[in-house]
């Protein structure tokens, strides 16, 4: 895994381009922008997203895939969920028979309702072991920073598990692997929609009671459905769940929190979406978790309230009086 791919020059892209040439692979960063593109080879930086961020002289950038793509071990896809399935189409010929697909991405396929190493497996037509999936508390800007931080690496293989492990093990962030794949990607998928929720808690003024409150049955409700889809309990207790959840609902950094912020604060969705450029997963992926949750019988109460919020107007206040209202019952329940 000496050569790596990564595809797009994003905030959390750009932060992995780091660890893995930190790591010691050659990595090329794919922009969309010749500006970034330019800015990366000569000044090593990333002037849109983290321009005090010294990037490593192995880390090169291109605004063309096929500079990129042929030849490396490692492609690493940070796009939005979104658009994953289409630029995979056009990426995905261009990669070698033996390449490693690795998704930094933690959305669900709107329509399918699939998690994003569904729609690469699909995709590219690969199997689960040339695919990893990279998971955890991993706010980019801290990482960057090298604050200390963990993170998952989930396989159906354990040698592409460790061969990535290996990959991006630096003194600053510490790679657990586990096979988990399905629970990985549903603690990174469901976290934004319940750390929505935690910045509409802030922005309506609401304590740490009501946060931890928030987080636990948040937990709940994604441990529900990853049981319902045969994931094991216990990775919602470890870096991809709890880890990601508490992270992604306490930091001002998270994009998905302070999007519910605003909304806090009297914004309406569309108003949020005109100021914040920067794409909040839990928007997106809200609908289709409901409609997978749905299909399968499992109850998911706030993630239904934060799809009223978005798509129906309703009030947030209103959002937590309905939760507030539901009738109490055991706190651990079958799905």
């Amino acid at each position: 895994m000496r050569r790596a791919a990564v595809l797009t020059a994003g905030s959390w892209g750009t932060v992995f381009a780091k660890v893995l040439g930190d790591a010691g692979a050659r990595v090329t960063l794919v922009a969309r922008d010749q500006e970034i593109a330019d800015a990366i080879n000569a000044r090593h930086v990333n002037p849109r997203y983290l321009a005090n961020v010294r990037l490593p002289d192995l880390v090169r950038a291109t605004i063309r895939p096929e500079q990129a793509l042929p030849g490396a071990d490692l492609v690493v896809l940070a796009v939005p969920s979104h658009a994953l399935r289409a630029c995979l189409t056009d990426w995905a010929p261009l990669v070698g028979s033996q390449a490693v697909y690795v998704s930094l991405m933690k959305g669900i396929e709107a329509g399918s309702s699939r998690r994003m190493s569904e729609v690469i497996a699909q995709t590219a037509g690969v199997g689960p072991e040339r695919i990893a999936v990279v998971s955890g508390p991993n706010l980019a800007r801290e990482i960057a920073a090298e604050h200390p931080a963990a993170t998952v690496i989930a396989s159906a293989s354990a040698s592409t598990a460790h061969a990535v492990q290996a990959a991006c093990w630096t003194p600053y962030l510490r790679p657990y692997t586990n096979g988990d794949v399905v629970g990985c990607e549903l603690g990174g998928a469901v976290k934004n929609v319940i750390a929505l929720a935690a910045g509409m808690l802030e922005g309506m003024g609401f304590g740490t009671n009501s946060q931890a409150s928030l987080i636990t049955r948040g937990l709940a409700e994604t441990t529900r459905l990853g049981a319902a889809l045969g994931a094991e309990p216990m990775t919602f207790a470890g870096l991809a769940g709890l880890g990601d959840l508490v992270a992604t609902c306490g930091s001002p950094l998270s994009r998905n929190r302070t999007f519910g912020e605003k909304l806090g604060r009297g914004m309406t969705l569309d108003q949020v979406l005109a100021q914040q450029h920067q794409v909040a997963e839990g928007v997106r992926s809200c609908r289709p978790l409901l409609a997978l949750a749905e299909r399968l019988g499992v109850s998911m109460p706030i993630t239904r309230q934060v799809e009223r919020v978005l798509y129906e107007g309703l009030p947030p206040l209103e959002a937590v009086k309905d939760l507030m209202s539901r009738e109490p019952g055991p706190e651990y329940r079958t799905p």
